[in-house]
């Protein structure tokens, strides 16, 4: 049963698949674990259980001031699409330990007389860049987008996105598949299972996952060192601005 601080959300024990394709082939798999939630009504934990889950606004794209809701709406107002009235679900790390990384967050945006009005996909790199992609996928919840972001210093920022971002139900199943120069490239999936939130389940899914996207950011530079050892070329980055806000929610 779900508890009265995670009224809504829900937890997804999942398995985060990359597979590097060329130059050089490399792959990398690691468990972990997501929230989904509404971002109007955000799990509040109580405080003793504060250290293991906390929802802020700054760890995502706002500017000084701003809600969450208020962040995306404008950015998808700029690209055309009318958020009003629409429930907006977000599928993102929760911050623990005083750590948090979400290498993608996906937000669905859905209206409850119209249906599914957009999708935005935001992206983090590990140098504290921040971006958004928004996508109209269709009913397979498959989109295309051109890549304009620096994510990994071993890829230029060039090519396209191939997403495969369906709504989450009783299963999480979400692919990104990366094209250069028309070839795939790279290929990333994440594969899970939905399960209720609330006390119990952040406790067991902290047990089996202690360090949960501490690992992810400790994985990605492994991962990173080893291509490097084995030749890969690296690309020069540009810095990006990052925006954030101190409120809460």
């Amino acid at each position: 049963m779900v508890t009265g601080w995670a009224r809504g959300a829900a937890l997804y024990e999942a398995t985060v698949r990359h597979t590097r394709l060329r130059p050089i082939t490399h792959r990398l798999r690691h468990r972990t674990f997501y929230w989904l939630l509404d971002i109007d009504d955000p799990p509040r934990p109580p405080a003793w259980l504060r250290p293991l889950a906390r929802f802020r606004t700054r760890d995502h794209i706002t500017a000084q001031g701003q809600t969450l809701r208020d962040s995306l709406t404008e950015f998808a107002a700029a690209e055309g699409i009318d958020l009003t009235g629409c429930r907006i679900r977000m599928l993102a790390h929760a911050r623990a330990f005083g750590h948090v990384f979400n290498p993608l967050t996906v937000y669905w945006c859905r209206h409850p007389e119209t249906g599914p009005r957009c999708v935005i996909a935001e992206v983090h790199n590990t140098y504290q860049g921040r971006h958004r992609y928004l996508l109209t996928p269709d009913a397979r919840g498959r989109a295309e987008t051109a890549k304009d972001f620096y994510v990994s210093p071993f890829l230029p920022v060039a090519g396209d996105y191939r997403m495969t971002l369906p709504e989450p139900a009783d299963r999480l199943h979400l692919a990104v598949a990366y094209d250069l120069d028309g070839e795939p490239t790279l290929v990333a999936t994440v594969t899970g299972r939905r399960r209720p939130a609330g006390t119990r389940a952040l406790l067991a899914a902290t047990i089996r996952h202690p360090f949960n996207t501490l690992a992810v950011t400790a994985g990605i530079r492994a991962h990173g060192i080893a291509l490097w050892a084995r030749g890969l070329p690296v690309h020069r980055r540009e810095p990006e601005r990052e925006v954030h806000s101190e409120h809460t929610y």
